[in-house]
């Protein structure tokens, strides 16, 4: 079946956006009004250990609306893009039982990706995985991210170097195959069982870094700098290598005071915003919409033929 064909009769309403951009406030009323549950796309907000840090929705919030894959699993319980398309696939065909509609909310890129396009099958291989994370132990990350932007430009522009697992990823398949790593993502989508309308919410660029900074600060009063203090002997985990807890670790170490170590949260979040905006922009058919725009949702989702 093509997708987003007449035959369909499930739709999956996602929304993604920039950090901060109000994306859980729409999920909500969109939710609310369609009476249907959210699915999280957010690849921190699972960690219950990360409850302050990646600004899960309120318990309030929670119980407002059914969701799912929020505060489900551990630090220690690590799932990757491809684990988390098996795993997202499978609820939405528990709730398209009994829903019609479900709304997808979060702004991870690979994991969006995952859900409405599926990731491409490349290999994998334990030994020549664990040799490339014991160099980062050894050597360093920057080692590895140097031969990466040697072997694979195109990728090295595109990944976020400050995550070793994606640099790691990107060597194991170059090792392994003698090709680059970006010559082998073909992006040729699969098809899902239900249609998709695919929102991008965004703000002015202002707007936005006003929301980050203020988001930080919000964050901090709630007790970010103790959740990470509490977190510091697992700093080595995949999921703590995240804006928001990865800047507090020089502080701890009394390499920074507490003015540069928001401000370098503050200035870390507006790059991931941007990076993620860049991400967006690969959505083919995305529509991008102001969070605070109702009625041109609204205009979305009628045209959709769900109003």
């Amino acid at each position: 079946m093509a997708l987003n064909s007449p035959q369909m009769t499930k739709t999956l309403i996602n929304l993604c956006g920039p950090t901060a951009v109000g994306k859980t406030t729409v999920a909500l009323y969109w939710a609310e009004k369609l009476g249907c549950p959210i699915l999280s796309t957010d690849s921190r907000q699972c960690y219950r250990e990360l409850a302050v840090g990646s600004a899960p929705p309120s318990s309030e919030e929670l119980d407002r609306v059914p969701h799912y894959f929020i505060a489900d699993r551990s630090i220690h319980e690590p799932i990757t893009a491809g684990e988390y398309e098996k795993f997202a696939l499978a609820t939405l065909e528990e709730l398209f039982k009994t829903h019609d509609v479900v709304v997808a909310v979060g702004g991870s890129g690979m994991y969006i990706d995952a859900l409405l396009h599926g990731l491409d099958p490349l290999p994998t291989d334990a030994d020549v995985k664990a040799k490339l994370e014991e160099r980062a132990t050894v050597e360093g990350l920057a080692a590895l991210k140097t031969e990466l932007y040697h072997l694979d430009p195109e990728h090295s522009a595109k990944v976020d170097v400050r995550n070793p697992r994606r640099v790691i990823r990107a060597l194991e398949v170059i090792e392994i195959t003698g090709k680059k790593y970006s010559e082998q993502l073909n992006n040729t989508p699969k098809e899902r069982p239900f249609k998709i309308v695919n929102w991008v919410l965004n703000l002015e660029r202002e707007a936005l870094y006003e929301r980050i900074n203020s988001r930080v600060h919000v964050m901090i009063s709630a007790g970010l700098e103790e959740e990470a203090r509490g977190l510091k002997e697992h700093q080595g985990l995949v999921s703590l290598q995240t804006v928001g807890y990865r800047e507090w670790w020089p502080y701890f170490n009394d390499e920074y005071d507490i003015d540069r170590t928001v401000a370098l949260i503050q200035q870390y979040s507006r790059r991931y915003a941007k990076r993620q905006l860049t991400y967006f922009k690969r959505f083919e058919g995305a529509i991008w919409l102001d969070p605070n725009d109702i009625n041109g949702q609204e205009e979305s989702l009628r045209k959709a033929g769900i109003m």
